[in-house]
């Protein structure tokens, strides 16, 4: 048996209304995925009206790709870096505190290479409170990062990350625990007041 592509279709797999998906097509190509810097505010509006849940404080830098924003949970003061992809074919959802920093890709489907036809094999992600994914990192479908987990730069996370710990590699292994600085989070506390 050999991998047969011309046998490909998506399945039960249903993104939205046609009507919805080309929409959101042009405004994420010429807002969200342009270098200029649109307002966050404008973005965060935006996705709400395509069904994202956008929690308050949010980031969102420029050239930002996002596949369906009506499968996106976002919340509170989380930071979404420039060139972020977001390919959710599933439902991606971000807890509070979330950093996705430059070039970070969230993949939540990939192909079953055990089947001639390769379907899609897809998976939600979330990524819990305080959680940071770096530069050029990748989070496979199915993964759940752990609150105040931390995937370092260029690394792939193809099983859930545990609370509290550094993950690094491919694929990613921990390396050591997390450890916030006391002094920093009162500073950051007094600030807020």
């Amino acid at each position: 048996m050999t991998t047969n592509l011309a046998a490909f279709n998506t399945g039960n797999y249903y993104a939205g209304p046609k009507w919805k998906v080309l929409l959101w097509y042009f405004c994420n190509y010429y807002i969200f995925n342009s270098a200029f810097p649109w307002p966050y505010s404008l973005k965060g509006r935006l996705l709400k009206l395509f069904g994202a849940r956008i929690g308050k404080g949010f980031v969102i830098k420029t050239k930002v790709r996002i596949k369906y924003p009506w499968l996106l949970t976002v919340g509170d003061h989380c930071w979404i870096g420039e060139s972020v992809w977001i390919d959710n074919l599933a439902p991606v959802t971000l807890g509070n505190h979330v950093c996705l920093s430059q070039g970070a890709l969230l993949l939540t489907g990939n192909h079953d290479y055990k089947r001639a036809d390769f379907p899609y094999r897809l998976g939600p992600i979330n990524i819990d409170n305080g959680a940071w994914i770096g530069a050029m990192a990748v989070v496979c479908a199915g993964v759940t990062c752990g609150s105040h987990a931390v995937l370092t730069v260029n690394s792939v996370a193809s099983k859930d990350l545990q609370p509290w710990l550094i993950y690094s590699g491919n694929p990613a292994m921990a390396v050591r625990k997390r450890e916030i600085n006391a002094h920093t989070v009162t500073l950051l506390n007094t600030a807020a007041i």
